[in-house]
């Protein structure tokens, strides 16, 4: 058989790109590709066995992750072929061979909205085990790593239910299942090694069978252009602007926040987010810092190296929701292994510093980091247009602040930028794309974004797009919050954008401006008939915001526009909205 082409070196793409187009051209090519005929020659490549890397994705992480396991499985002697979860049903999955899933979970335990319609089919089957499916995936080997956040209760869940019932419909699990916290590169890695190897990979190294022959590879310093700035490298933005949004009456603090990109060579695109990097409060640290028993200048070792106690706890870990190995630490229980649970006891405490408190004996500083989380950077919606500011890029933070047992509690990053930003000068950022949540590629195709409070941010960089680049498409923004007259947040921006005919609609909700709550939910419904025909003119639809009641209440409200407006049944109102997700024309960023 005739061998897939290959990327030449000379082409403009990086390593890692190469590494991937060649692994996805063998994949097509060896599936499509008839057997070879007898006395075909000895030397004949190597056949490159199937693997399917499936994805569910709601901010792109998990996108990301399936490129690079498509590129080491193309180094190791896979052809993989990468496929949204949203692209994939019962029916397709059953004639898969090897496959890795990747996915993440939002909100209450929510699987992404790509992976919904599966996640609901699974599901079915196994309320029904005599169904015919359960035999049907008896052929299929797979490998699920879940991407979640351990401060949510349901940490997790999404993978997990995938795991377990694909497990009892008959497919055979490979390896065991790898939960990622927000910390994934490890453990994800190790996954990854692990799955390839019990899917039947070649050795480590053996990168041949992906190119044709070996890679060799020659190390040059990077120049400073060379530079990539990454989650693992962010780079030190200057902190430009920090700007409080709301006015006087408001029981918010939104801030908007600009950063240079100077000199960074990052780029990005209105939908994608922006991660930020942030520093403990000064204070919470001095706190434990005397709960301790110590000044800051002891020294401790860090995955950095070595550095004063108070500098680690502000840079470098968590000191947010404990860990239940510090929790067994503080309370004298042994820990068998990594994520024992905590005594029932020592159960409650919601920070680091309650345990502290609470603690009967005060640990030495090396053994009280050791059982801390690495400080995480932040995701934010970009709330700008690389068009509309060159070099730049700005977000739109709502500071965390509230008191709990007496003591007051702060969002770590967001009232880092509030309080401290601007004083620190540099901050590390890096860029995190978002190719699932982008507006219309077509510039005459309609859009609609509902976008309540800080839920504003990305339709602001929608906006700005649609009016840098001559989009002739209309926009409909529903945006709401508390008062018009302290929460109206860019006002004179999308005041000007309406004026200017760039925002064709702007439909306002301010919940208490009168004695009954008004929601954009409720704005959408007065509208019904309208937002129907934007529908079905090829409008995108488009979410931003609260996952654990905004999204879902915009959601059941989208259901009922389309029963009011097109006299649909629920049934035929859900499998409407369906097919607006699977044409990607159905959008959310909720968190």
């Amino acid at each position: 058989m005739n061998p897939a082409p290959l990327i030449p070196d000379t082409a403009p793409f990086t390593p890692e790109q190469r590494a991937w187009l060649n692994g996805f051209l063998a994949g097509v090519f060896s599936r499509s590709a008839v057997a070879s005929p007898v006395g075909a020659s000895s030397l004949a490549t190597p056949a490159l066995a199937p693997l399917t890397i499936l994805f569910g994705t709601q901010t792109g992480t998990a996108e990301t992750l399936a490129k690079k396991a498509a590129k080491e499985a193309g180094k190791r002697g896979f052809a993989p072929i990468i496929f949204d979860l949203a692209q994939t049903d019962l029916a397709k999955l059953a004639q898969e061979k090897n496959v890795l899933i990747i996915t993440s979970t939002y909100g209450d335990g929510e699987p992404p909205d790509t992976v919904k319609a599966l996640h609901t089919a699974l599901k079915s089957e196994i309320s029904n085990l005599k169904s015919p499916m359960c035999t049907a995936l008896s052929a299929v080997r797979y490998s699920v790593c879940a991407l979640g956040d351990t401060n949510y209760a349901q940490f997790c869940q999404c993978g997990k239910d995938l795991d377990t019932w694909l497990g009892q419909l008959g497919a055979t699990r490979t390896t065991p299942r790898t939960d990622c916290d927000l910390d994934y590169d490890a453990p994800f890695t190790a996954w990854l090694d692990q799955a390839l190897a019990a899917l039947g990979s070649a050795p480590v190294g053996a990168s041949s069978l992906a190119t044709g022959s070996p890679e060799v590879t020659t190390k040059v310093a990077p120049t400073h252009e060379e530079i990539t700035y990454t989650k693992q490298n962010p780079f030190p933005a200057s902190v430009l602007t920090v700007r409080h949004l709301n006015g006087p009456g408001s029981g918010k603090e939104v801030n908007h926040v600009e950063f240079s990109l100077a000199g960074s060579g990052l780029t990005y695109e209105a939908g994608d987010a922006l991660g930020v990097l942030p520093q403990n409060c000064p204070q919470l640290v001095a706190d434990i810092l005397s709960l301790l028993g110590c000044d800051g200048e002891e020294a401790v070792p860090t995955p950095g190296g070595e550095l004063p106690l108070r500098r680690a706890l502000t840079e470098c870990y968590d000191l947010g929701k404990p860990t239940p190995e510090l929790l067994a630490l503080l309370a004298g229980v042994p820990v068998t292994g990594a994520g024992a649970p905590p005594p029932r006891e020592t159960s409650a405490p919601h920070h680091v510093i309650d345990v502290l408190l609470a603690a009967p004996a005060k640990p030495v500083p090396a053994d009280f980091i050791a059982k801390l989380k690495k400080l995480q950077p932040r995701l934010y919606s970009i709330s700008s247009s690389p068009r509309a500011h060159p070099g730049q890029v700005h977000l739109t933070v709502g500071a965390v602040r509230y008191d709990r047992d007496g003591r007051p509690r702060k969002g770590v990053c967001s009232t880092f930028l509030a309080e401290r930003g601007l004083a620190a000068g540099k901050v590390g950022v890096f860029v995190h794309a978002n190719k699932s949540f982008r507006p219309p590629a077509a510039p005459d195709l309609p859009m609609i974004m509902v976008g309540p409070g800080t839920g504003i941010a990305p339709f602001r960089a929608f906006l700005e797009e649609r009016r840098a680049t001559g989009a002739k498409g209309r926009n409909w923004l529903f945006f709401g919050d508390q008062k018009a007259s302290a929460d109206f947040l860019y006002r004179e921006e999308l005041l000007g954008l309406q004026e200017s005919g760039v925002l064709t609609r702007l439909d306002l909700a301010f919940s208490r401006d009168q004695a009954e709550k008004i929601y954009v939910q409720h704005r959408m419904l007065e509208n019904a008939a309208e937002l129907y025909a934007w529908l079905e003119a090829g409008a995108h639809f488009y979410v931003c915001g609260d996952a654990s009641r905004m999204a879902k209440d915009v959601d059941l409200a989208l259901h009922q526009v389309i029963e009011k407006a097109a006299g649909k049944s629920p049934d035929q109102a859900a499998a409407y909205v369906q097919a607006l997700k699977s044409a990607k024309r159905y959008q959310r960023d909720v968190y």
